[in-house]
């Protein structure tokens, strides 16, 4: 994963790459800081989580069939902020998860699992911000 995020980052400017890795790094924290304090369960909205993701997966491929006819630029920037917004949202679940005291939580025999989760969501939600802010060379 490490590797296909460095080649697609090699394919974007580096101010891009490095306005998007500070957002993503900001987004991860305060999404870390929100989980840590809010009364708000995340964990308890699974099937939202699972209609959310099936609603990216079917936007994803309309949007790469059209996009492989004609390059609409608004289509893919509204799929880019889609999915930044989605792996957000998965972000706080998976924290959730692993912070525990909440309806549903991931023993600590998992916290590696967790821990892959988390990580495979700031890869995502990095990929689609560069998307949003970079001009490919």
């Amino acid at each position: 994963m490490g590797f296909m995020t460095g080649t697609i980052s090699s394919v974007y400017e580096t101010k891009a790459v490095i306005i998007a890795m500070i957002i993503t790094a900001v987004v991860s924290i305060s999404v870390t800081i929100f989980c840590f304090q809010t009364k708000v369960d995340f964990t308890s909205c699974t099937g939202l989580f699972c209609v959310l993701g099936i609603v990216m997966m079917v936007t994803g491929i309309v949007t790469a069939i059209v996009l492989s006819f004609k390059y609409i630029y608004w289509l893919h920037m509204v799929y880019a902020a889609l999915g930044a917004i989605c792996f957000t949202l998965f972000l706080a679940y998976d924290t959730q998860l692993v912070l525990g005291n909440r309806k549903h939580t991931i023993s600590p025999e998992d916290y590696i699992t967790g821990a892959l989760q988390i990580y495979t969501d700031i890869i995502y939600i990095f990929t689609f911000v560069l998307q949003l802010l970079g001009d490919r060379n």
